[in-house]
This record gives structure tokens, C-alpha cells and sequence, in this order.
């Protein structure tokens, strides 16, 4: 009972200095609102409202039904262009898509000849010509099939629906894979700084001569700081994500901070770890990049972990934010239970113990130093 009320009044330590850190104060609010909110409204993850020309040499009825087959949102209405500007608006950027139709394209397709047009695509704008380019042939071949009555029929019907976001709206994802990367910055960022500024300050060493053992210690610094980022991410998810962005989340909200308990028990261990490490803030803030970029970019939420090579997916099984991304999307997303979800449970539950056996070591090891 004695070791519990240590701890907890370290953690209320803890709490009365952050309190009293604005810097961090203001990048906790950040955190949790507009660097969810922004990204999240503002993404549009395909092709929309993308500038199309038409360069019609054949000014027949196809031509045009192709010009009016590129409808918002995904394209502006196609604007004419002279054949002798194509060069200087693909140069210029004008446009993303400038397609050229050639003469007697309509006669040769009646013709049962097989015409070519030609899309020329500003690349620059990488993703909306990478998928603007497939979009504009579907289109084209659709609407050239059922001109020329060659439609072919399918000896299986297709009908796709999405059972979640059945719009594919991509800020959905976006915003709770945000969360899941804020969590993630500021559970290393929030421990570090706490142990390094009681370094530099000297009250560490004030609590070296109390009856404090350097596990009270770190257990306090991991407590408070994990209630702490738990209670705003609840809070960013009933505010934000289901608020401001009506992102209708299926899962256990209880069941979902129960996790991100789990893995700020992991992360902050690491973040104790680094601090351990550094001598000052600004070095503590150098070790840190090198470690929360792949924790950010390789732990499938930015891209998933089937496209990455295999020695790389094996490696990223030892890092928490993989099994926490994993977690996060089972839960919320899909509504899934302990029973389904338990494998990576335990990984992550393994993974934190790990980690927090060797800060513990790194720990003591630097006290005594």
C-alpha cells in the first residue's frame, strides 16, 4: 500500500507539472483537434474535380459523348482546346488531362476498325493522373462499347458493396489513424520530456534521497501521462470523429481505450528508454525521429503491411504501433470483441512488458550513474 500512494502522489506531481507547462498544454489541444480535424476533412483520397481539355479533330457525336461523359466530382466539365495549344497547356499545367480525339475516329470505330486516342497526362499531380488516366479509359471504353452496340454479356454479375464507408470516404480512416499517430508522438514525446526536464531542473535528484524506488518512479511517469493522453482521446473521438466529422465508429469505445491503455504502457516505456539515453531535451528530441517515423509509417496505417517486403513485415511485428493499428481498426471499424482481437492483444501486452523491462534496467542503471 505504501508503494501505491508513492506512486500516486508522483502521479499527481506529474499532473500539476504539466499543468503548469503550457508549451505542452497547447500541443495536447492541438494534438486532439485541428491536427485530426484538418487532414481528415480536407483529404480526398482518388481523383476530384480534376481540369480535363478536349482536343476534337473529329467533331462528330462520339467525340462529344466522350467530352460529356467526364462528369463532376471527379472531373470538371472538359473545356475545348485548338490542337495547336495542347503542347503549351500540357507545359503550362493548365491541365491535368488533355485527350486527343483524331479525324474519323467515329467512321473507323463504325467501321469495325480499332481507332486510338490519345490522353496526354500531367504527371506532376501524381495521384490524380495515376488514377485519373484508369478512371478516363473506363469511362471511354464504357461509353465506346455502347455506341458501337458491342457490349459483351458478363457470365457473372458484379455487384461490390462496402459494408463500412460505403461512400469510400477517405477522411473516415484518416481521422483515426491520425489519433493512432498522435498517441503514438506524444506518448514518447510527453515521458521523455517529464524525466529530462526533472534532470535539468534538479528535482531529480531531490526524489533520490526520498524513499523512492526508480520503479515508483517510472510508473508514475507512465500512469499519469497515459491517463492523460487516454482522456483525450476519448474526448477527440466523441468531439471530433463522431462529431465534427460524423464518422459513425461501430466499435466498443471502453474496449478501444482499454487498448490504448495497453500500448501507451508500451510506448511510454520506450519514451522513458530514449530519455535515458539523451542528455538534453533537444538530444532526447533527435533520438526520437529516427524512431517514431517507421513507428508512424510502417505500422500499416499509412501503408498496409501486405505491400511492404517480407523481412520488413516481420520486423515491424516487434513494434507496438503495429498491433495497436491493427487493434484500433478491428475495433472501431468492425466492431470486434477480446475474442477476436486477442492475438494481437497479446503482442501488443508482450511487446510493453519488453519494453519496459529494459527502461527499467536503462533506468536504475542511470540513476546510479
Amino acid at each position: 500500500m505504501q508503494r501505491l500512494a508513492h506512486i500516486y502522489r508522483l502521479g499527481l506531481k506529474e499532473l500539476t507539472s504539466l499543468r503548469h507547462d503550457s508549451v505542452l498544454l497547447l500541443f495536447l489541444l492541438y494534438a486532439f483537434s485541428v491536427a485530426i480535424y484538418m487532414p481528415a476533412a480536407g483529404s480526398v483520397i482518388g481523383v476530384h474535380n480534376a481540369s480535363v481539355a478536349i482536343v476534337d479533330e473529329d467533331h462528330s457525336l462520339v467525340s462529344r459523348k466522350l467530352g460529356e461523359a467526364l462528369q463532376p466530382p471527379e472531373f470538371q466539365p472538359a473545356v475545348t482546346l485548338p490542337y495547336d495549344q495542347l503542347d503549351q497547356a500540357m507545359d503550362s499545367g493548365q491541365y491535368t488531362f488533355v485527350i486527343n480525339i483524331p479525324v474519323n475516329f467515329q467512321s473507323d470505330l463504325l467501321a469495325g476498325r480499332t481507332p486510338e486516342l490519345q490522353v496526354n497526362v500531367d504527371a506532376t499531380a501524381m495521384s490524380q493522373a495515376f488514377m485519373g488516366a484508369g478512371y478516363i479509359g473506363r469511362i471511354f471504353e464504357r461509353e465506346l462499347l455502347d455506341y458501337a452496340k458491342q457490349a459483351v454479356q458478363s457470365p457473372a454479375l458484379l455487384s461490390p458493396r462496402a459494408l463500412f464507408n460505403p461512400n469510400l470516404e477517405g477522411g473516415w480512416f484518416l481521422a483515426v489513424i491520425q489519433i493512432v499517430n498522435n498517441i503514438t508522438i506524444l506518448a514518447i514525446v510527453l515521458t521523455g520530456t517529464a524525466l529530462l526536464r526533472e534532470r535539468e531542473h534538479g528535482t531529480l535528484d531531490h526524489l533520490l534521497v526520498l524513499p523512492l524506488t526508480a520503479l515508483e518512479i517510472m510508473l508514475a511517469k507512465i500512469g499519469s501521462n497515459a491517463l492523460v493522453v487516454v482522456l483525450c482521446t476519448w474526448v477527440s473521438l466523441e468531439v471530433v470523429v463522431k462529431g465534427a466529422l460524423g464518422v459513425p465508429l461501430a466499435g466498443s469505445m471502453g474496449l478501444f481505450l482499454g487498448v490504448t491503455a495497453l500500448y501507451l504502457f508500451a510506448s511510454t516505456a520506450l519514451g522513458i528508454f530514449l530519455a535515458t539515453l539523451a542528455r538534453s531535451t533537444p538530444q532526447f528530441g533527435l533520438l526520437a525521429i529516427p524512431v517514431i517515423i517507421p513507428m508512424l509509417l510502417l505500422s500499416g496505417g499509412s501503408t498496409p503491411l501486405d505491400s511492404m517486403p517480407q523481412w520488413l513485415q516481420w520486423v515491424m511485428q516487434l513494434s507496438p504501433s503495429t498491433h495497436f493499428v491493427s487493434l484500433g481498426a478491428a475495433i472501431l471499424f468492425r466492431d470486434a470483441d477480446a475474442s477476436v482481437v486477442w492475438p494481437d492483444l497479446l503482442a501488443l501486452a508482450a511487446i510493453g512488458l519488453a519494453f519496459f523491462a529494459i527502461a527499467l534496467a536503462r533506468f536504475r542503471r542511470s540513476l546510479a550513474s
